[in-house]
């Protein structure tokens, strides 16, 4: 009997002994019998005292009462982690949806803890980490990204766990962030032992030292595979940006890797410039302004900022000890060779592997972070 993971078309059909939860404002622990039970009140349900939100209501719905749309949402203090979900296993995260206002999306840190580790396995900021980046609501039609009209941020990622998950949320923003809606559906069933672990890590540099590469991801030990890019790119150069290469580095490679792309927009499913924008399931350019969508391309100009993403659904980057990722920053000169860039580069790097991780590099703060 199936477990009710690896949802498709093909399995949709298989009972399982898999049970759904879903957890919202309106029921923090996702517990049966136990949503929409929240009063008009100033006294917190016990559940939401428990994991530690700030008790608010909607007075909206002084009218109609308990079992209607009394707690929606939730705001956000700033400089505190709000935990969203809190949950004991063995299960399976298998849809995120959350929305808030788009001036939060890189000041909103989301972070997800798996079977009671000290340090996340994911830790972007919530915009970055749904292809939502410079702070601009973007319409994404990728297959485990969704963002839909008018913010509304989905993944489905699968994200097994054993023992524990929590997913916890901090606001960066200098006051309260007001109306954060979310629901994150999951599954309480047993987990096999080759299904590994979600990961998400966001880096950023500003700008990036000339001749260097930029690190999309480096220190990955274990066994696991690569399976996604998001990239927010601002051009501090004239003209064409995307001649640099992507490496991946596998189990051992020092100089050279084994993995050697041949372009950025090659990387990224697209040819020549892009000359266009483009959202598709498993890779788009749905964002950009790189002045390159005529024929023939005119110079683009400094400060045009890009939004890229690649997952590798059907072609995952697979590694049995060690993994380091990188991407060269190249441009073009006017004489007909190559220019390494400056430019301000953000990433979110996604990938499975089994446990234990090895810690991230800091995020930084909130200056470093910042969109300006």
């Amino acid at each position: 009997m199936s477990n009710g993971l690896n949802m498709t078309l093909g399995t949709i059909a298989k009972l399982s002994r898999a049970r759904t939860r879903s957890i919202t404002a309106e029921n923090v622990y996702g517990e049966k019998g136990r949503g929409g039970m929240a009063e008009v009140s100033a006294t917190p349900q016990p559940e939401v005292a428990r994991i530690g939100q700030e008790w608010e209501e909607s007075g909206a719905a002084r009218e109609l009462g308990r079992t209607w749309k009394v707690r929606p949402c939730i705001n956000l203090p700033t400089g505190v982690e709000t935990t969203l979900m809190d949950v004991d296993g063995p299960g399976c995260i298998q849809h995120l949806w959350m929305t808030l206002d788009h001036k939060y999306y890189r000041d909103v840190i989301l972070r997800i803890y798996w079977d009671g580790e000290a340090t996340p396995s994911v830790e972007a900021p919530i915009g970055d980490f749904f292809c939502q980046s410079w702070n601009r609501r973007t319409p994404i039609t990728a297959l485990p990204i969704n963002v839909n009209p008018d913010g509304g941020l989905n993944c489905f990622f699968p994200m097994p766990f054993r023992a524990h998950a929590r997913v916890t949320v901090e606001s960066r923003y200098p006051q309260r962030a007001q109306g954060f809606f979310y629901t994150i559906n999951y599954t309480l069933t047993e987990v096999e032992d080759d299904e590994a672990y979600f990961h998400a890590q966001f880096r950023r540099v500003n700008p990036l030292t000339y001749g260097e590469e930029y690190p999309l991801l480096d220190g990955v030990q274990g066994w696991g595979q690569y399976v996604g890019t998001v990239m927010a790119w601002q051009q501090n150069n004239t003209g064409w940006w995307g001649e640099g290469e992507i490496k991946f580095f596998l189990d051992g490679d020092a100089e050279f890797p084994t993995l050697c792309g041949t372009g950025t927009e090659d990387y990224f499913g697209g040819a020549w410039c892009f000359r266009g924008n483009y959202s598709a399931p498993f890779m788009g350019y749905p964002f950009g302004d790189s002045g390159f969508n005529a024929d023939p391309p005119p110079a683009s100009r400094p400060g045009n900022r890009h939004l890229l993403y690649r997952f590798h659904i059907m072609d995952p980057i697979r590694f049995a000890e060690d993994l380091r990722v990188t991407i060269q920053a190249l441009g073009w000169r006017g004489e007909g060779r190559y220019l390494p860039l400056q430019d301000d580069i953000a990433s979110v790097a996604y990938w499975y592997q089994a446990e234990p991780h090895a810690p991230f590099p800091a995020l930084g703060d909130r200056n470093a972070l910042e969109i300006i």
